[in-house]
């Protein structure tokens, strides 16, 4: 019960701190490229509900929107140059606080999986993990974030959701300054096998 009223409060907070930051940044984007300011994309949320998440967009208009961006074959032709920065300070997650005032995501929980992710979903159910609200970061995120095999991405999860607390909810946000600043996990691309692997699952 004390989680949503900490998740309202800081996410409150940290939109009347960061308002300056938002309108700086929209401001770059829509200097840099043609298109809005902010992008949204459908994913799985608490018991599977299908929400859309907020995100600055960091990439071109054209850029197939159903799938994610490590698995792109040729990410730096869709990726804009403000871009490229957003995503490597994760700063393009910041709209994201506004979907923690809507109560849709907690500040820390599993990240939300896209609506056409059925393997992690699926591997997801078997830790219960599809059953906390997904966070701006999460444990799994800072233990690997895209390099990790679906697998242990869920039991990652699964060991969050397992393990809900205060002191672990402030453990994982300190970690992931220190995850931002280093820019760990972050992939852009994928071989053409894999992409192609990938993009026959999530078409179904």
């Amino acid at each position: 019960m004390v989680k949503p009223i900490f998740d309202f409060l800081l996410a409150l907070i940290g939109i009347l701190l960061l308002w300056p930051f938002f309108l700086i940044i929209a401001a770059f984007i829509k200097l840099g490229s043609k298109g809005p300011v902010l992008f949204k994309q459908k994913r799985i949320g608490k018991h599977k509900k299908e929400f859309y998440i907020l995100k600055f967009r960091t990439m071109r208009t054209d850029t197939p929107a159903e799938m994610p961006t490590h698995l792109l074959q040729d990410p730096d032709f869709f990726i804009t140059k403000v871009g490229k920065f957003l995503r490597k300070t994760s700063l393009d997650e910041l709209p994201q606080i506004i979907n923690i005032l809507k109560g849709e995501m907690s500040i820390i929980g599993p990240r939300p999986a896209l609506w056409n992710q059925y393997d992690l979903i699926a591997e997801r159910d078997k830790y219960k993990a599809n059953d906390v609200k997904p966070g701006l970061t999460g444990w799994a995120q800072i233990n690997g974030r895209d390099e990790l095999p679906i697998r242990v991405k869920a039991e990652m999860d699964g060991k969050y959701t397992d393990s809900i607390s205060l002191l672990f909810d402030i453990k994982v946000f300190l970690m992931t300054i220190f995850s931002v600043l280093k820019s760990d996990g972050i992939r852009e691309g994928a071989s053409a096998q894999e992409a192609s692997s990938k993009t026959k699952g999530v078409n179904l």
